[in-house]
């Protein structure tokens, strides 16, 4: 795959999935913007580990949740390079609570990041990309967008709406030549849990949970190959078959018992 001279944008790509994306695009060539909301060490590390091998990166930080600061990573791309090849909308936020146990602030920034941020960028790159007539737009759903989830009510909520979403602005967006990809992704060896370190070991062993280098890889071939829609990994189909025959009471009682163990192994 030859991505030289594409210009890619990755949200949230300092760290965990975004990270992998970043630098697996800017291996095959690509430009690769490095959106940070956070340490820009972080994203200096990623830029660095690019350029190091020969590829192309520069690190843009803007808060995607931020509408008004959005728009302006938005000008600043468009007036720098002018136009977007590849987006990918990896940005997001994870807590295993109640939302009446979540802080407003948290609320606030979820609805956005999974939202009103994927449609934003969805909106303003893809006006560009419909009128060149190609591009390709990479938006990270989840698993639990299957599901209603207790205890991830919020965070299963707003996946479902981006699934939801990207299939239709994907049908909206074929006949111009410009593919919208929704990836489903189960557990991956993130931070983003919360969970130690060996248990998200434990939990690759076992297949549970997947690591972010190769869910990257899955995400990316299967964005060039024009899919409308990914599950990667075959436990992960036969799981949301699975709950979708389990009593609610019983997959409240599961929940119940998963969140009662990470607490414990935090103690």
């Amino acid at each position: 795959m030859n991505l030289t001279g594409k210009v890619t944008l990755v949200t949230g790509a300092s760290r965990g999935i975004g990270r992998q994306i970043a630098l697996t695009l800017a291996g095959y060539g690509a430009t690769v913007i490095v959106n940070y909301n956070g340490s820009a060490a972080k994203a200096e590390e990623v830029v660095n580990e690019i350029t190091a091998n020969g590829g192309m990166a520069e690190s843009m930080q803007c808060s995607v949740s931020d509408f008004e600061k959005s728009k302006e990573m938005i000008d600043g791309i468009v007036k720098k390079y002018g136009r977007l090849d590849i987006l990918v909308n990896n940005a997001g936020i994870f807590r295993f609570e109640h939302v009446v146990n979540l802080s407003v602030s948290v609320v606030q920034t979820m609805l956005m990041l999974h939202m009103n941020t994927v449609v934003l960028l969805c909106r303003y790159f893809g006006e560009d990309m419909r009128k060149r007539g190609k591009g390709y737009i990479l938006n990270m759903s989840s698993m639990s967008a299957w599901f209603p989830y207790p205890g991830i009510s919020l965070y299963a909520s707003t996946k479902c709406f981006l699934k939801s979403f990207s299939r239709a602005f994907r049908l909206e967006m074929l006949d111009y030549g410009v593919s919208v990809t929704t990836v489903c992704p189960g557990a991956i060896a993130t931070n983003l849990y919360d969970l130690p370190l060996h248990l998200q070991r434990l939990a690759v062993r076992i297949g549970v949970m997947m690591k972010p280098a190769t869910l990257a890889r899955r995400a990316i071939n299967g964005m060039f190959r024009c899919r409308a829609q990914m599950i990667p990994g075959v436990i992960n189909y036969f799981f949301i078959g699975f709950l979708f025959l389990l009593p609610y009471g019983v997959v409240r009682w599961m929940i119940r018992k998963v969140k009662r163990a990470i607490e414990n192994e935090k103690n």
